[in-house]
């Protein structure tokens, strides 16, 4: 599957649409795209700040290394930033709550590989939210209709309310090591 270009897809749409004169775009395919973004070392890092320093070693685009101390005072930096990924137009896509609910922790998913399955740690009181399969959702309560996150092993329940969806969500963002703050933006997308 290819996609659009890199830069569009790892800027925001504001910044890609005030770039745009100045750049070239280029197609890549799904698993090129998840290493560029993968190698993300700070939020709103572009693709060609990533490219530069990856492939010219640029100065420029180094990150500054951070030190122990302040890593463990601070929030779990994430490889890639959901906000970039994720625009109006691809919500606006979804016309439903879980349409959108969905397609967002597809998205999280994508930008988390390796650490989605912490989401299979979020449960209710009686009930889990998440599952390997609709069968496992299905027997640990009644009318869950589950549903598979698309591009996941993972299903997630879905006859839940939206208020219930959005603590979902907002619990999803923390266990990926999202701010609280960057966790309520998440939440606030459905």
């Amino acid at each position: 599957m290819l996609l659009a270009s890199v830069d569009k897809a790892l800027y925001n749409e504001a910044t890609f649409s005030a770039r745009n004169k100045y750049m070239k775009s280029i197609e890549i395919d799904d698993e090129l795209y998840q290493y560029i973004a993968g190698q993300t070392k700070k939020i709103g890092e572009s693709a060609s700040e990533i490219l530069r320093r990856l492939l010219l070693g640029d100065a420029e685009a180094q990150v500054p290394e951070v030190s122990e101390v302040a890593a463990v005072e601070t929030p779990v930096a994430v490889n890639s930033n959901i906000f970039d990924l994720i625009n109006k137009q691809d919500l606006q896509a979804e016309s439903s709550v879980v349409g959108r609910f969905l397609f967002i922790l597809s998205t999280l998913a994508r930008v988390h590989k390796k650490q989605f399955n912490k989401v299979l740690d979020i449960k209710g009181r009686n009930r889990l939210y998440f599952g390997r399969s609709a069968e496992e959702l299905s027997e640990a309560g009644s009318s869950t209709n589950p549903k598979q996150i698309p591009n996941t092993e993972f299903w997630v329940i879905t006859n839940s309310n939206t208020t219930r969806k959005k603590m979902m969500l907002t619990e999803t963002a923390i266990k990926l090591g999202y701010s609280e703050q960057d966790a309520e933006r998440i939440r606030d997308l459905l």
